[in-house]
């Protein structure tokens, strides 16, 4: 095979990385405009007349690229979000975060035992009463009679090997995404980082766990599920949490799905502060209502009770609010993270990834 090297081109190279920058910088700010391209690209400007975008960066010039390629299309005079491009918000938020959690023993998740499945491997076994015939190893079989006795070729049980096959298993997941209004309060963007997390969830399963399942659920006053298509688009709005409807939504898609696993991740501030009862939305802002708290927890346990853990990742620190987090985990037998607005995407793969992993054992 012959190689080809040519001289280094530094500029190009310069310009390759500024022009990636830009791209994940885009990315993220389409994320927070909730999909509005024209928004993002607003700010874009904005951040270069500030001094905080190289001045050489012609956005002009990036967005009409990005058309080229298909990543946006012109709609009645406005640039807006194509397929492609959705796909490369996922894509981007995946990357990112895997790149955040190199170094730290994270990657494909290896399941601890061998089972039966359609991926071969290369090691083997003695045979066991009730293995697929079709799994045997003949080759090996049969030089494992021939060890046995030289003169004469008799393969018996003893003989037979099969061979290992990797063990698949399939989860189903529903991710309940708070879209309450304390999500943006405060001057703290938590909605942003949330959605980048089910980005790079969505994409994860698609990709890499093609047998898996991911519904998306948002809860505010009441509980909906969205298609991920619709994911970049996703905004908080004038509600209250309730947290109770979230989770019996995602009891009622769960129980739909015929996968093996099953498993609830929440990404919430952590207070539930309304119900529906009777017909009415009853709702508390302040503290934590018994009378909210303990029919969210009875959700909880039912869905102990039909083996779905739940995985709440909480971006507040409140430690009232803390503490009902944790007591729901307990109730369900599932887990509780307090993680910070910068390491929420990072804790939430590394124990999806976990977590399936886990569930086998």
């Amino acid at each position: 095979m012959r190689v080809h090297y040519s001289e280094w081109d530094e500029r190009f190279m310069q310009a390759l990385h500024q022009q990636l920058g830009l791209l994940r910088l885009f990315n993220y700010l389409v994320v927070q405009q909730d999909g509005d391209v024209e928004g993002a690209l607003r700010i874009l400007r904005e951040l270069q007349a500030r001094g905080y975008v190289d001045a050489d960066a012609d956005i002009e010039r990036f967005a009409e690229q990005l058309e080229e390629q298909s990543f946006l299309r012109d709609v009645e005079g406005r640039l807006e979000l194509t397929p492609r491009g959705e796909r490369q918000l996922r894509r981007d938020a995946l990357e990112q975060i895997f790149t955040s959690m190199r170094g730290k023993g994270n990657g494909e998740h290896p399941v601890p035992r061998e089972g039966v499945g359609n991926e071969p491997l290369p090691e083997t076994r003695a045979f066991r009463f009730g293995d697929d015939i079709a799994a045997i190893d003949f080759k090996r079989s049969l030089r494992n009679a021939m060890q046995r006795q030289v003169d004469r070729l008799v393969l018996q049980e003893e003989d037979l090997e099969v061979q290992e096959t990797e063990l698949r298993t399939s989860c189903a997941t529903v991710l309940l995404l708070d879209i309450s209004h304390s999500m943006i309060l405060y001057g703290e963007d938590r909605i942003t980082p949330a959605k980048r997390v089910a980005l790079a969830l969505t994409e994860l399963i698609l990709t890499r766990y093609p047998k898996d399942s991911l519904d998306l659920v948002l809860f505010g006053d009441d509980a909906h599920p969205v298609s991920l298509g619709d994911l970049p688009y996703v905004n908080v709005g004038p509600y209250h949490t309730n947290t109770r409807a979230g989770l019996q939504m995602a009891r009622r898609i769960l129980g739909r799905r015929k996968h093996a696993n099953k498993q609830v991740i929440m990404i919430t501030d952590g207070k539930p502060s309304c119900v529906w009862e009777d017909g009415q939305l009853y709702k508390n802002s302040f503290g934590l209502d018994p009378r909210i708290v303990n029919r969210t927890l009875d959700e909880a346990i039912i869905l102990r009770k039909h083996r779905i853990p739940i995985t709440t990742f909480m971006v507040a620190r409140d430690p009232h609010l803390q503490r009902f987090v944790q007591h729901l985990a307990e109730l369900n037998h599932g887990r509780a993270y307090f993680a910070s607005l910068r390491n929420l995407d990072e804790y939430v793969m590394v124990d999806f990834i976990r977590n399936r992993r886990s569930m086998l054992r």
